[in-house]
Parts: C-alpha cells; structure tokens; sequence
C-alpha cells in the first residue's frame, strides 16, 4: 500500500507537468501563429515541446523506477515485517537488500529499521511472558486479588476471591461486591483522602473471617488509576486466637480454685483456735489442693514441651506387649480396690515398636487409668495386643459408664471433661487426653475411641513398628 500511494502521486505529478507543457506548447504557437512567424521556427518550436516532454516522461520514468526499487520498496518491506512481528508472526523470509545498489544513506537508514524491528520484537517478547507470568501467579493465590478502576470497575479479579467474597456473575462494580458482604467502604475515600492511602477491614461471611486490605495504585503521570484489593482466609487464626483465649481463662479458673481453697483454710487456721483434729483436716485439704495444682503445673509443662517444635524426641525400639503389662502392673492397687477383672492378651509375634517410650508409657497409663476410674467396682477391662500389617496396636476396651456421642468430637480439647464435677472430684486436671494426642501426634501414631453411653468405651492406639521405620 506504502509504495503504491508513493508510486501514484509520482504519476500524478508527472501527468499535471506533461498536460502544462503540452499547454504552455499549444498556447506558444498559438501567439507565434498570430505573430505571423515562418513556419520554420513555429515547427522547430512544437519539435523542441516534444523533445522536452518525451525528456520529461523519460526522467519521470527513472525517477519511478529509482524510488520504487532503491527507497519505497525497502521501506514498505520493513513497514510489512514490523506489521507482522507486532503481530507475533514469525519472519520466513527475513529482508535482504543487494549491498552494492544501495547508498551509505539507505543502508544506515535500513540498519536502524532492522535493530528497531528486532528490539520491538523482543520487548513484545519480554513484555507477553512477563504478564503470562503475573496472571498465572495471581490465578493460582489463595489470597483473592481484585483490581477496580476509578469508576469502580472491575478490571481484574482471581479465582481466589470469587470464591471468599462468594462474587457471582451480576456483581462487576465496587459497590455492588462490598455492599452485598455488609462491608462500608468509600471507593473515593480510598482512592483520594491521604489517611486512607491505605486501609484494612475485617468481616465475617458465614463461617469464614476474612481481612481485606485497601491499596490505591497510580499511572504512570504518578495521578491515582484505580485500587487494588487484596482478601485474606484468617479464619484459623481466628480459631487459634480464641482457642488461646479460652485456654488462659481455663488455667487460671483451674488454678483459681485451688488456690481459693488453700488461702482459705490457710487464713482459717492462723485465725483460729481448733483442736489438733480438725486441725489435721484442714491441712488435709489445703495438701489435697496443692497436690492438684501441682499436677496441673506439670501437665500445663508437658504440652508444653511437645508444642515446641524445637524439641526433640528420643525414639528406641521396645517391646510394647512388655510396656503394657508393666503399665497394668501400675496401676493394680485401683485394680484390686474396685475390685475390677483386668485381662490382657497379646499376640505371639508382634513386632518391636519404634517411638519415645516414656511418652507412651504416659499415654498406655493415662488411658488405662480412665478405664478403671469410669467403671464401676466388679467391672471389667480387656486389653489387647497385636500386630496389623506394619502397626502394632493396643486395645483397651472397657464396660463402663460411657461417652456420649456429642463429646467423642471434643475430648482431646484442653481442659475439656464431660463430667466436670466427677472429673474433678477424682483428682483429675482435663488435659490427660490432650497430652495423650499430643504425644501420639509426635511419635506418628493414631487414637481412635468409640464409646457408648451405660455400655463402655473402646480405646484403639496404633503405633509404627520398627519394620515400618527401616522402610
């Protein structure tokens, strides 16, 4: 196209001046004719036209012929290649010139063309990767990115906050997405008021609690273009804050009541006069109080110590079925005095277990101690022994009173008891199944336990073997 418009405003000049000579011609023998001049000179005239005007066409002619082969044609092949690398064609003939018909001019001319035309092809190159780079990233986050204009349109959002924000398809502006989570945030105050240059909101959607922060963004004459927002899934943090929260209240109601009760009798005794028995009864108690907290200082310090992350275990290879019949042999004087059946059975052949076996002798005793404490006198408790592919596992099943079903989800919690009243009075501190979990989550084992209200409850402990440690 480039060459053709070049070509036809050549022609068009050439025409114009070919007609005006013709003209000045015409009109010069016409004066000449009126002027009575000899036909000789009028006939030398119209040959010397002629010459001039067939002079003319031949020079145009080159002239075409010049700047369609030396000039235009070489700048329209360059005008044609940049069209298609902006297009992202590659170039199968790429342009070649013959070096000897061209000037010092035109080759510095198409040498600076050619270098132009490989760095706009490697800046396009440069500048697709780097944003197939940035929108692969943004749609693989799990924090939600949406970008709005100062319109509040949405000019760009990810997966991610679709999904938090639960944005359906009719809700495309600023307003129409944060009015429908209850969220008051002014786009204009965002985007031009200097103490909200930038701004954080925490909402609540359903189960999920999300913190949104507010950024505006600026182009490139540093003036405000629009605002990008940025959506965080806080909701276990959350959690963990209140279960941190409830955790501080419960210690110190646990150690409370305690205390209470030792200041108590301790005030009582220094301001009073009783006999050497009661006396005895008093000490009794206020003994009795700091035996328990005691108890639930070094439990408070043994989650403690398996929720440092930097601690470190010592895991040897022992036999569990010995472990289990010293744990029962423990705990025989409650055996006998609630007058309780206590079986255990292990099976030939189960491999050694590899774990810290302090830490599962505590649970071994934790969990058979809660057997004998929640069944009745005469009851009974069978234990098992074995072996299941590269497990071994203890079974501690027992007929006593019982978990109901909506506490099985809870018991592992921190100073939860089903029965608080009960689970105080016979000395306990409501973290015994908590360091039990905690324990077993360290050394890669497993607790399961199922349990029925009157019927019983059935303890399942999976601990890897040494063969599963070797793999």
């Amino acid at each position: 196209m480039f060459k053709s418009v070049q070509i036809k405003i050549i022609l068009i000049i050439m025409v114009l001046a070919i007609f005006m000579l013709l003209g000045y011609g015409i009109f010069s023998i016409q004066i000449m004719k009126e002027a009575s001049l000899p036909e000789e000179i009028i006939s030398t005239n119209i040959t010397l036209i002629l010459i001039i005007s067939i002079g003319f066409i031949i020079i145009s002619a080159i002239i075409i012929w010049f700047t369609s082969k030396v000039i235009t044609k070489p700048i329209y092949k360059l005008i044609k290649s940049a069209e298609k690398i902006t297009e992202g064609e590659e170039l199968k003939n790429p342009i070649q010139f013959d070096n000897s018909k061209r000037n010092t001019e035109i080759d510095d001319l198409i040498n600076i063309f050619e270098g132009m035309t490989s760095g706009l092809k490697e800046n396009l190159n440069e500048v697709t990767r780097q944003k197939k780079q940035i929108e692969t990233i943004l749609q693989h986050m799990t924090d939600g990115i949406i970008a709005f204009n100062l319109d509040g349109e949405v000019i760009h959002i990810n997966p991610a906050a679709i999904k938090l924000l639960k944005i359906s398809n009719e809700k495309s502006t600023f307003n129409e997405i944060f009015k429908s989570i209850d969220a008051e945030i002014n786009l204009e105050k965002i985007i031009y008021l200097e103490n909200w240059t930038t701004s954080e909101k925490r909402i609540n959607i359903n189960d999920k609690y999300l913190k949104i922060f507010f950024a505006p963004f600026k182009n490139e004459i540093d003036r405000p273009a629009g605002v990008i927002v940025l959506i965080q899934d806080i909701t276990e943090h959350v959690k963990l804050d209140n279960m941190r929260k409830e955790f501080i209240a419960d210690v110190s109601h646990e150690l409370k009541t305690p205390l209470t009760s030792i200041l108590g009798y301790a005030e009582t005794l220094a301001n009073s006069e009783y006999d050497v028995e009661m006396q005895e009864k008093f000490l009794k108690v206020i003994t009795s109080e700091a035996v328990r907290m005691t108890k639930l200082v070094n439990d408070l310090l043994t989650l403690s110590k398996y929720d440092d992350t930097s601690t470190r275990w010592e895991k040897i290879e022992f036999n569990l079925g010995e472990l289990v019949k010293a744990c029962q042999e423990n705990l025989q004087i409650e055996i006998d005095r609630k007058k309780q059946k206590v079986e255990c059975f292990v099976t030939a052949n189960v491999p050694t277990v590899y774990a810290d076996k302090d830490g599962i002798e505590r649970v071994i005793l934790n969990i058979l101690s809660n057997s004998i404490k929640y069944t009745e006198e005469g009851g009974t408790i069978k234990i098992y022994v074995g072996f299941v592919y590269n497990d071994a596992y203890i079974k501690i099943i027992d007929n006593g009173i019982g978990i109901p079903q909506k506490d099985l989800e809870r018991i592992f919690e921190r100073f939860y008891r089903v029965d608080k009243a009960r689970t105080r009075k016979m000395g306990g501190t409501g973290l015994g199944l908590s360091i039990a979990k905690e324990i077993l989550d360290k050394n890669n084992c497993r607790i399961d336990i199922k349990s029925e209200v009157g019927k019983g409850t059935e303890v399942v402990i999976t601990i890897p073997t040494m063969l599963k440690a070797d793999n």
